[in-house]
């Protein structure tokens, strides 16, 4: 009896021995792929790192690049291309003026009404058409036909009497497709983008191809300013509501920047002479590079993917196209390293599936279990269950790529103060304290969901540019909210050209 109980007693402690042995493997595997997570979240961190002396670097780096592009074409990643826009509207501008927004399948139309007194739009009207499929690769003639049908539709419902009597009008048009601008008002298409395939379009002026048609539809309308991207729309209506506005940001599904450059700084066209000695440039800005910005192995996958793999190299680090991505590389990786979020799925290999909206929204979950990170986790990635830790983890991914991509879009708008000379490193009137540098007021306008509608990303750049310039300086630093740029601000390119 005794041998039984004891066999029974060792029984039940090689038992306990194994579930014990069992509790304490299952603890180090925890331990071991956790760590496997947390080193690659440290390696993120680290090399997205965005230091203060760093983004000075991309300052000065994205500076000289501008020099470098105004030198000689060719001479830098940023194209820095004029725009012939050589005065912006002052409030001084008054008639009614027309615009349109030719960027995509679709088009806008819009209206505006002005009697000189800045900041004053008296009336705005704006009408979205889509262009129906088999005009895409019809003829110049057949799509052009079907806007100034439009255009002329959208008068009739504003009762422009004057317009439709024969009086003449000014029209804005915005036209986001590959051209050689030749002057404000006049440029050759080179190809079509975005789904567009018209050939007998290609080498025509854009502007010219579109008065005629007005012309057959009995319109008197004439295209006294082409802008071939919104950038610099928003740039004119942000000049038109305050006149410190020197330059123009998008920040948003894409990026892009502009600004007021001397034209004799303008080296690549000696002998350029505008009457306002100043000419908008059009820097394309998404192509800028430097080897002080903060690359990752997943920027360098995502380029490698991308249909343009060595171009906007900028755009791919900061704009709302591709943050989203990024995060799901990153949360992919860290599948592959453990079986944080389960045992995977799929969807997690399925490029752009995280849109940057989506990400913002994880990254904004202020609920105690984050459990909009979990239903987002769920919907879109089809993982069930993810832990508190994991999810945790996910908003710190999202956080890292986020406060990049602002700290990056600051130091890049600062570059452009910089070379304009209005960064507060010059302009000191005798005195040594930087407290007591005599800066202008500048303004920037800034259009762009990224911006406008994700607090996070805003609040970051915002910060960076105090670090940067230092509280005195910043707060001669202001970034305004400019919308509609491509609509209203051709108008008022439109009227600000007509009146010279």
């Amino acid at each position: 009896m005794g041998r039984v109980v004891v066999g029974v007693a060792v029984s039940v402690a090689v038992v306990a021995c194994i579930v014990a042995a069992g509790v304490v493997s299952r603890r180090v595997q925890n331990r071991g792929k956790w760590s496997r997570v947390v080193r690659v979240l440290k390696e993120l961190e680290e090399a997205c790192e965005t230091s203060v002396g760093r983004l000075k670097q991309v300052v000065d780096a994205m500076a000289v690049e501008m020099h470098a592009g105004l030198a000689s074409e060719g001479g830098s990643k940023l194209k820095m291309l004029l725009t012939f826009v050589d005065h912006l509207p002052d409030g001084n501008e008054m008639g009614t003026l027309y615009a349109l927004d030719l960027g995509s399948t679709n088009f806008s139309v819009s209206s505006i009404q002005l009697e000189g007194n800045r900041s004053s739009i008296l009336e705005h009207d704006v009408q979205r058409l889509p262009i129906p499929q088999h005009l895409l690769t019809s003829t110049g003639n057949d799509l052009f036909d079907f806007i100034a049908s439009s255009l002329k539709e959208f008068i009739d419902k504003g009762n422009d009497s004057e317009a439709l009597l024969g009086g003449r009008r000014d029209l804005g048009f915005t036209f986001s497709f590959p051209t050689k601008q030749n002057s404000i008002s006049s440029g050759m298409l080179i190809k079509w983008t975005k789904g567009f395939s018209i050939g007998d379009m290609v080498g025509k002026e854009v502007a010219e191809c579109l008065e005629q048609a007005m012309k057959r539809k009995g319109l008197n309308i004439r295209v006294t300013a082409l802008q071939i991207n919104d950038t610099v729309g928003t740039l004119a209506l942000g000049h038109y509501h305050d006149a410190d506005t020197v330059a123009a940001v998008i920040i948003g599904t894409g990026t892009n920047a502009c600004y007021l450059e001397r034209t004799d700084a303008i080296i690549k066209c000696q002998g350029l002479l505008t009457t306002s000695g100043f000419m908008v440039v059009n820097m394309e800005w998404g192509n800028f590079w430097s080897s002080h910005l903060p690359r990752t192995s997943y920027d360098i996958d995502l380029d490698f993917d991308s249909p343009n793999p060595n171009d906007q190299g900028f755009e791919k680090m900061i704009s709302g196209m591709y943050l989203g991505d990024i995060v799901r590389r990153v949360i992919l990786r860290m599948s592959q390293e453990s079986d944080i979020f389960g045992l995977g799925s799929s969807r997690l290999s399925m490029p752009f599936v995280l849109t940057t909206p989506i990400m913002a929204e994880m990254h904004e979950d202020e609920s105690l279990d984050f459990r909009d990170v979990a239903r987002i986790l769920k919907d879109i990635f089809g993982i069930p269950e993810v832990s508190l830790k994991a999810r945790k983890l996910v908003v710190r991914i999202c956080d890292v790529v986020t406060r990049r991509a602002a700290r990056l879009v600051a130091a890049g708008i600062l570059g452009i103060l910089k070379k304009m000379g209005r960064d507060g490193t010059g302009g000191v009137t005798g005195v040594r304290s930087r407290t007591d540098v005599n800066i202008k007021r500048t303004v920037v306008a800034v259009e762009g969901g990224l911006y406008t509608n994700y607090t996070m990303f805003r609040e970051y750049l915002h910060e960076a540019l105090i670090e940067i310039l230092g509280e005195d300086i910043a707060k001669h630093v202001i970034l305004k909210v400019t919308e509609d740029g491509s609509g209203i601000g051709a108008a008022l390119l439109a009227a600000s050209h007509s009146s010279k």
